[in-house]
């Protein structure tokens, strides 16, 4: 590239000769100066204020930083209440789960207590007024925390509710016999093979021989033989120091040792032992000390 200057002080005219790393070079210096003044004028513009500039331009131009960094700190705030949020929403459904378990432990009716929908609200609007971010948050860390104690205390409810239940389930409470009627009660009587005044530490079911015999409640067999006056006979340690006894059997099912269940068939009817017929002698004992069955049997036979 060739330039050519001209000049009243010169008597010819001069030409310069430019190559390409020249044309570059100037260009990228030309470049330069346009961005440096670009930024400068900023700078002017933000800071010095001239007095053509209005003051909400002067304003705006100075806090953009600021609102910048607002913007972002704004964005973090957002993100940790949706993250807390999530939290919230997964503790609620495990609470959901908890009140349905604890509502069949109860025995409540499943629809006084519907812990899958929101509960039904309404009124009049008050003084409406908006929440800031920061207030927002920290009622919701009140809230989590008020969650997470509710479902700690249901929890322990729970076990409560469940060990009650177990308790229950391992009272010998139901009967024995199906079909079957009481012949002799608990107390007192005259001995049918002495003739003599004596005391009957159970009651006795009449039924046909084989009739099927079952676990009062659940338990752990402790006895599972022959005995001299009870003839075949069961005995079921229920824990808690009760022990149920099943007596004058024609059969015995199960073994010493052996986990039973409420209802399970343990032995079948018969008449061995100090006996007369064929009839279920069925007692509870509770350390050692015969107690009135009456007292634990529901829907007993008179």
């Amino acid at each position: 590239m060739d330039i050519i200057l001209v000049s009243n002080r010169w008597a010819k005219t001069r030409s310069i000769k430019l190559g390409g790393s020249q044309i570059v070079l100037a260009m990228f210096l030309i470049v330069s100066l346009m961005i440096a003044a670009v930024i400068v004028s900023q700078y002017a513009l933000a800071r010095l204020a001239p007095a053509g500039m209005s003051e909400q331009l002067r304003v705006l131009l100075g806090g953009m930083p600021l609102m910048k960094k607002a913007l972002v700190e704004d964005r973090a705030s957002l993100d940790t209440l949706a993250m807390k949020l999530g939290e919230m929403q997964v503790r609620m459904q495990r609470i959901d789960a908890l009140g349905g378990r604890l509502v069949k432990l109860t025995g409540m009716k499943p629809s006084e207590f519907q812990f899958d929908q929101q509960p039904a609200q309404g009124g009049p609007l008050v003084a409406p007024g908006n929440l800031s971010a920061l207030s927002l948050a920290s009622q919701l860390d009140l809230l989590t925390q008020s969650v997470d104690d509710r479902a700690d205390k249901l929890m322990a409810l729970e076990t409560l509710l469940m060990q009650n239940q177990l308790s229950r389930g391992l009272l010998p409470s139901t009967m024995p016999i199906v079909d079957g009627w009481y012949t002799s009660n608990f107390g007192w009587r005259v001995d049918p093979f002495s003739g003599k005044r004596a005391m009957h530490e159970g009651v006795d079911f009449m039924s046909p021989p084989g009739t099927a015999i079952h676990a009062s409640a659940g338990g752990v067999v402790v006895y599972s033989d022959t005995h001299p006056e009870y003839g075949n006979m069961v005995e079921v340690d229920h824990g808690n120091d009760i022990v149920t006894r099943y007596a004058h059997a024609s059969r015995l099912l199960v073994k010493v040792g052996q986990v039973v269940r409420r209802g399970d068939k343990i032995a079948e009817v018969g008449s061995t032992g100090r006996s007369t017929g064929n009839h279920l002698h069925f007692e509870v004992r509770y350390k050692g000390m015969a107690q009135n069955p009456e007292r634990f049997l529901q829907n007993a036979a008179g």
